[in-house]
């Protein structure tokens, strides 16, 4: 039996995007920090949220508790053309490496600019970015629920194989480096 057989017979065995995060860390807090979540807003179509240093870094000026990021967490249609233009950004070419064993896959944009649509503009500047793409099975609520939580078993897991033929599948990407 295949595994499109199975997957027809069993609902619950679909892969499906889940949610797409995308962060910008800018390293310092104040007008440059504001212009990188103006940036995340235009793109994304969301309302980014400002992320905290953990440690202070004396290197770098960095001092815990300071706004140093920006992260906006996309879900449903928004979430699917968002990451359909970040992987034109870089060519629909993910390193293998970029796949860990729970369905998740995370690349970088250089600059906000590769991404189609987005425009430059001179008073906000250039940002990078990193994206990560979740997938998941239904049913994956129940680790994270609240009442009743309760662990996924390890055959209902996506692993990073599976995670790399969902998306050369659903978005035409290529794995290099396999």
């Amino acid at each position: 039996m295949t595994a499109v057989a199975t997957q027809k017979e069993n609902p619950m065995r679909v892969l499906r995007l889940e949610k797409v995060i995308v962060n910008m860390a800018v390293g310092k807090s104040g007008d440059r920090l504001q212009k990188s979540a103006d940036v995340l807003k235009e793109l994304t179509g969301g309302t980014p949220a400002l992320r905290k240093s953990r440690d202070t870094i004396r290197e770098f000026g960095i001092r815990e508790g300071e706004n140093i990021a920006t992260i906006v967490t996309l879900r449903g249609a928004p979430a699917r053309d968002f990451l359909q233009r970040a992987l034109e950004a870089i060519g629909k070419k993910i390193k293998a490496s970029s796949f860990d064993n729970f369905g998740n896959v995370s690349f970088g944009v250089k600059e906000h600019i590769d991404i189609p649509g987005a425009r430059y503009e001179p008073e906000l500047g250039i940002f990078g970015m990193a994206v990560t793409a979740v997938i998941a099975r239904p049913g994956y609520r129940v680790a994270r629920r609240r009442r009743e939580r309760a662990k996924i078993p390890r055959n209902h897991r996506v692993r990073g194989e599976e995670a790399s033929e969902f998306l050369k599948k659903e978005f035409g990407t290529q794995v290099v480096g396999t």
